[in-house]
């Protein structure tokens, strides 16, 4: 399989300044902030790398659900395992349809931590959050390969991720 990933990060600002603006015309008073946008093309020669690929949709049940890096859906129903790899890329959504907050964290059980010691992130209904290593997350492996999702009843987390 060869994977190509584009991955954009952009937030927009146009901010019209109001007032006597010294030195800007009355069409030239708006400033535009896109200074911190990045975008990047991720493949198996890229820094960081990527080869391997999931999208799936998580579902609690009883409020809780542990995703085993090992073992996860991957596209046309084909299982995809991580070990070895780090994950380069992730990207989890929260439906807007969800009740409540979603919790994700390094597993109790040979945790994952994705984003560094103590990994622990909430997501509200709608709300969704992406991200971009720099080849420095853990390879997956027998002792760290899980992350846990806790919330309410049987709500389910959207999620990609891209490992390399």
């Amino acid at each position: 399989m060869s994977l190509s990933v584009t991955y954009k990060s952009t937030v927009t600002v146009a901010e019209t300044l109001t007032g006597n603006a010294p030195f800007a015309s009355s069409s030239k008073k708006v400033v535009t902030h896109d200074q911190f946008d990045t975008s990047a093309t991720l493949n198996s020669g890229s820094t960081p790398p990527v080869t391997t690929f999931a999208a799936f949709q998580k579902a609690l049940s009883g409020g809780s659900a542990t995703i085993d890096l090992t073992s996860v859906l991957g596209t046309n129903g084909v299982t995809v395992n991580f070990t070895g790899l780090k994950i380069q890329l992730a990207k989890f959504r929260n439906p807007a349809t969800n009740a409540n907050n979603i919790t994700i964290v390094a597993g109790a059980s040979n945790g994952y931590d994705l984003n560094g010691a103590d990994f622990s992130l909430t997501i509200a209904p709608g709300e969704e959050w992406t991200y971009k290593g720099l080849d420095t997350s853990p390879d997956v492996g027998s002792g760290a390969k899980t992350l846990d999702l806790s919330g309410t009843l049987a709500q389910a987390l959207d999620v990609y991720l891209v490992g390399g």
